[in-house]
């Protein structure tokens, strides 16, 4: 550490207050009485949202300026208060004194947050008062604290907008793929491509098909298997309907097939399987074609018509036969049409990922800089060239 600097326990440059929530009775959304935050929920990035609790009864106070900090899971977030509020037993209140810069206290909580335990609870972990008042703040002179805030907050501001820049690439990059999508399957005939019109062509697209999907194949579920049936040294997946749910020794299916998620969070995604598989009765595989179909375009086609938002809402999401029978489909007569179409999907789709990977990187390494400028601050190795 710095020459100059002291480390100090954080009760001797701060006040906390624990706290403490008042009786469910007492509380409206009204704006009777104080603004009442419970926890973390409440957190935005730096400073706490518009209040939608308040209180008519007031336990623990914090006033704005106070540090917040999240003491049951997750512990050691932490936001501003922005104005005189009660606080719950969520949260404590940190108020710091004339020896410590609050700004400065916010970025070295900021930088320990995930090193900030509590304790082992039955529900929650958690950190109590005496814990965070024990907890050790290094305390350089009040000028150095400044100016070390001074440079955190020009470089995280510079970070922050390149975090902007790099979700929104990131958002452009996803709908790149959707919105051809669109132009591929919407129903009007005005937005949708022939396979003409994907090679540079023009073509009003008559050759395209509307049918019910029960008029196009049916749907029938694979065979039950449970977890404890099946084969851990088996080298065959066992797709349920979230995906792959194990392995086993044997196939009921083999060969190119389109299967549909029938049961659970991830119901009525399709896939496009080329080997041997077990289907579960949680997934349906596609059969008895009334139209040609290129399997890679229905599997496509399927996931655009977001199957899902056909479930039956039950102890958890259930798709069926009946309630999809009637979900229109927009297709080519022609499966050569299909196949050029899946190849232009497959491009835009293989670019569209490339681009993910990048902004998502771009994101990682933005946020390893924010971790890396903290852990220099609090080295005491902080110049203006590392801003």
């Amino acid at each position: 550490m710095k020459n100059g600097w002291k480390i100090k326990k954080l009760s001797e440059v701060c006040s906390v207050i624990a706290g403490q929530s008042p009786e469910g009775k007492y509380y409206n959304a009204n704006s009777d009485g104080l603004p009442f935050y419970q926890g973390k929920k409440g957190f935005k990035d730096k400073y706490i949202e518009e209040p939608t609790k308040w209180t008519t009864k007031v336990t623990k106070e914090a006033i704005a300026g106070d540090i917040l900090m999240s003491v049951r899971a997750p512990v050691g977030p932490v936001n501003f208060s922005t104005q005189r509020i009660c606080i719950g037993r969520g949260l404590a209140a940190i108020r710091a004194t004339e020896l410590i810069d609050k700004n400065f206290l916010f970025y070295f909580f900021i930088k320990h947050e995930n090193e900030i335990v509590g304790n082992e609870g039955v529900v929650f972990n958690s950190i109590n008062k005496t814990q965070i008042e024990n907890l050790n703040v290094p305390l350089p002179p009040i000028p150095e604290q400044k100016r070390i805030v001074k440079i955190l907050d020009e470089a995280f501001a510079a970070i922050d907008k390149a975090k902007a820049n790099a979700e929104k690439n990131l958002q452009n990059s996803r709908e790149l793929f959707d919105s051809y999508l669109n132009k591929v399957f919407a129903p009007s005939a005005g937005l949708r491509l022939s396979s003409a019109e994907v090679s540079g062509q023009r073509n009003p697209g008559e050759d395209w098909e509307e049918k019910k999907l029960g008029e196009c194949f049916k749907l029938k579920s694979g065979d039950g298997l449970t977890s404890k049936n099946m084969s851990r040294e088996g080298n065959i997946p066992v797709y349920g309907g979230n995906g792959i749910a194990g392995s086993h020794n044997e196939y009921n299916l083999s060969g190119s097939n389109v299967i549909v998620g029938r049961v659970g969070a991830l119901c009525g995604n399709a896939r496009h399987i080329n080997e041997n598989i077990w289907l579960t009765d949680n997934a349906f595989k596609v059969i008895n074609f009334k139209y040609e179909f290129d399997n890679s375009f229905l599997t496509y086609l399927l996931n655009y018509k977001n199957l899902k938002s056909y479930a039956r809402q039950a102890a958890q999401p259930v798709i069926s036969n009946s309630s999809l029978q009637d979900v229109k489909l927009y297709f080519p007569h022609f499966i050569n049409e299909q196949k050029q179409i899946v190849k232009k999907l497959d491009g835009i789709s293989s670019e569209s990922k490339k681009l993910e990977t990048i902004y998502q990187q771009k994101l990682s390494d933005l946020e390893e800089l924010k971790k890396s400028i903290l852990q220099k601050a609090f080295d005491g190795e902080l110049t203006i060239e590392n801003g």
